[in-house]
């Protein structure tokens, strides 16, 4: 597959952001775009580089997220990412080096399963920090949910997740349900404040690349001196915050160190390797359906795995 040309990935992503479910005629003719040329940016880019993702609350439906750094030699990185990547829990993991060399993970847990997370990464690795993160700016609400829905819930919000896009006559026949009672299910995802938007995602593999810093200050001027990065920052309560810059293996690596390595304590660079793409994306297609017990009456244990 070839290199994207950019300016057409940010003018696709720029048309799904503003009609993320529409199809492709009624958003031509909405935008005063012609037809085949959008069509063929589309089927140039879309499930290749970018697909449309459901916005699901994590808090809504009880799941904490964390943040993970395990040691893990490197001629076991493949084994131990396989036996990570079985695991609905485990969002996704990706080889990193720094103040711990192996894995940076991102795991959810249920709200009331706080207390097998040592015992969880212990399966992994025997040296291993992690941290609660939260949204930034933190907004202190500690107030979780649960699960309470049917297992095909479950079911549709995998769908939803991995590509919102797909036609309705898809879901429901995934589902093994009428098209009205798909559109009936998804309104209640709505209305109960779990499904919150839609919108186009962009794949890691255009960033190759990250630098993740951690630090107990965040001065908010290094968000604007680093404005033409793409930059995540979430917060880790209890310790401070944590900077996750994206960028290319073309970009030098050296300059990208020393340049953030002034504004965070703990640095470590992270490869999104495409061996471990693939694994993380075959978690994720059923992560929930895998998380939730089939009789719909809660979440299964993290240790199942």
């Amino acid at each position: 597959m070839g290199e994207p040309i950019m300016d057409e990935l940010e003018f696709l992503v720029e048309i799904l952001e503003k009609h993320p479910l529409d199809s492709l005629k009624k958003i031509a003719e909405e935008e005063g775009i012609d037809y085949y040329r959008l069509k063929r940016l589309y089927d140039k880019y879309y499930g290749k580089y970018l697909t449309v993702s459901a916005f699901i609350s994590l808090k809504r439906l009880g799941l904490r997220t964390y943040v993970g750094f395990l040691t893990v030699p490197s001629d076991r990185l493949l084994e131990v990412g396989l036996r990570m990547s079985q695991n609905p829990f485990v969002g996704y993991m990706n080889p990193a080096y720094g103040f711990k060399n192996g894995l940076s993970v991102i795991f959810y847990t249920p709200d009331d399963q706080r207390d097998r997370i040592e015992e969880f990464l212990s399966q992994y690795s025997e040296d291993y920090e992690y941290y609660e993160a939260r949204a930034y700016p933190y907004d202190g609400d500690d107030n979780f949910g649960d699960w309470d829905l049917s297992y095909d819930y479950a079911i549709l919000l995998d769908i939803l997740k991995w590509d919102s896009r797909m036609p309705i006559t898809e879901m429901a026949r995934n589902l093994g349900k009428s098209r009205p009672t798909v559109r009936y299910m998804i309104n209640r995802l709505k209305e109960e404040g779990i499904l919150l938007d839609f919108a186009p995602v962009i794949d890691m593999n255009v960033h190759d690349r990250a630098v993740i810093g951690l630090t107990k200050e965040l001065d908010e001027k290094v968000l604007e001196r680093f404005n033409e990065y793409e930059i995540m920052v979430g917060v880790l309560p209890g310790y401070g915050y944590i900077l996750e810059w994206f960028f290319s293996s073309k970009e030098d690596l050296g300059s990208k160190v020393l340049e953030f390595s002034a504004h965070v304590e703990k640095l470590l660079i992270e490869y999104f390797d495409e061996t471990f793409k693939e694994l993380n994306d075959r978690n994720a297609r059923t992560r929930y359906a895998r998380m939730v017990k089939k009789d719909g009456s809660g979440y299964r244990s993290m240790l199942d795995f």
